[in-house]
């Protein structure tokens, strides 16, 4: 079987559909599949075929102001005749989408079906039905965080885009995965409940999942690394992935003032860009008067990262936007550590509250303070909690597991092109 895969991006140290699409890809290839990968690239000197991480690579250019992106999402002129080429040479059986709402558009998924692919369409987010994260659906301060409003529309939408917003553009893009996508999956129960609430078809869910490390940090490795971020000695939290104040940065930041004064020796750790932190939260954490308390340890990568990890005591992802699934839950889950999460999106189908970690409305700062304060001052119970964490990702989110059920999909795929070939 030959699979191709679409994703805008290609690095897999950016994110974690990216990530999860090469382990998948390495999974096919070691049952005997061939894989390929689509992409776009804004340097025309990195336009051509590559291979990264054993994945042969297409990148194709797309270059564009992003404030068209509504347009530009449903069909890429830049992008077609390059990618109309890839399909004739590597002739797929399985075209599986990841993210195309940005440079591959939508219109790759109508060319792979005419192709005859069996065409599979992931959703990792709600660009389906959202022009960015999705923030405005539970109330915000005002509402506690408490509403669950999912469907979009245009009172919503205008004020938040303004002229970026598009008349038509999430029928356009329900229309064109009814009509394109053989099957469409969703990483994540509550994604696919949002996207229902807004008319899309979700076939299955398909959570995401990891493929481990052949092994953990040494313990000197771990030294090292508490050594060079000044951590001995202390009490340690951490945060890693993208920086931004959806991701409930300045929530945790009040919560780390209400632990600080129980636990002076806390640190966060920071695992995400430096220049970020130091232009958009470094003051924020100055006039919460917890700047000392911080360790903004910029990108980390490789076995850095993993120390990181490993040096924490408790991992916090409160995010206050819709966050889809959390793939960092299932990384702080493989080295043994409680996770306190965001109630909002898919992180409770991933962290078992009670059981492997914490589900809190992170609105409320207070409970997210004590939350994670409980977990410091009972070391055995936050070992428990993160061993069935570990536990609960060797059974539901290994790479064996997402491969077994997205052979399932590729199969109804195939199925459904020939359907409709032969209908046709």
């Amino acid at each position: 079987m030959r699979v191709l895969f679409l994703n805008d991006l290609s690095d897999p140290r950016i994110g974690s559909s990216i990530r999860l699409m090469y382990q998948h890809g390495a999974w096919l290839r070691a049952q005997g599949h061939e894989t390929a990968l689509v992409t776009a690239v804004q340097d025309p000197s990195l336009v051509g075929e590559t291979e990264i991480e054993g994945m042969r690579v297409f990148r194709l250019l797309s270059d564009y102001d992003p404030r068209w992106r509504a347009w530009v999402s449903l069909d890429n002129p830049r992008v077609r005749a390059p990618f109309q080429r890839v399909l004739e040479s590597f002739r797929p059986d399985i075209v599986h989408s990841h993210l195309v709402h940005t440079h591959l558009s939508y219109e790759a998924l109508a060319a792979a079906r005419r192709a005859g692919a069996g065409v599979v369409f992931t959703a990792h987010d709600v660009m389906t039905f959202c022009y960015q994260k999705l923030t405005c659906f539970h109330g915000g301060e005002e509402h506690g965080g408490a509403l669950r409003d999912y469907t979009a529309h245009w009172q919503k939408c205008v004020p938040c885009q303004r002229f970026r917003y598009r008349p038509g553009r999430n029928g356009a893009i329900r229309r064109r995965l009814e009509r394109d996508a053989h099957r469409i999956t969703a990483v994540s129960a509550e994604l696919a409940t949002a996207m229902r609430a807004n008319g899309l078809r979700v076939d299955a869910v398909v959570h995401n999942a990891l493929a481990l490390r052949s092994e953990l940090p040494s313990a000197e490795s771990i030294e090292r690394f508490r050594r060079k971020h000044e951590l001995v000695g202390k009490r340690v939290l951490a945060i890693a992935g993208r920086l931004h104040e959806q991701k409930g940065v300045l929530q945790l930041f009040r919560a780390l003032a209400h632990i600080e004064r129980q636990e002076p020796d806390v640190r966060l750790l920071v695992m995400g860009h430096r220049r970020v932190y130091d232009e958009e939260f470094a003051t924020a954490a100055e006039r919460a008067g917890i700047a000392r308390n911080i360790v903004p340890t910029g990108w980390l990568d490789g076995e850095e990262l993993a120390c990181a990890y490993a040096s924490a005591e408790v991992f916090v992802t409160p995010s206050i936007c819709f966050d889809t699934f959390g793939l960092v839950n299932l990384e702080a889950m493989e080295h043994r550590k409680p996770v306190v999460a965001t109630c909002f999106g898919g992180s409770p189908e991933v962290v078992e509250d009670g059981v492997t970690g914490a589900i809190v409305n992170p609105f409320d700062t207070r409970a997210l303070g004590e939350a994670i304060l409980g977990l410091l001052r009972a070391p055995a119970r936050a070992a428990q909690l993160g061993a069935a964490g570990r536990e609960a990702l060797l059974c539901r989110f290994t790479i064996e597991r997402l491969g077994r059920e997205f052979d399932a999909e590729y199969a109804l795929a195939r199925r459904a092109a020939e359907e409709r070939r032969e209908g046709a």
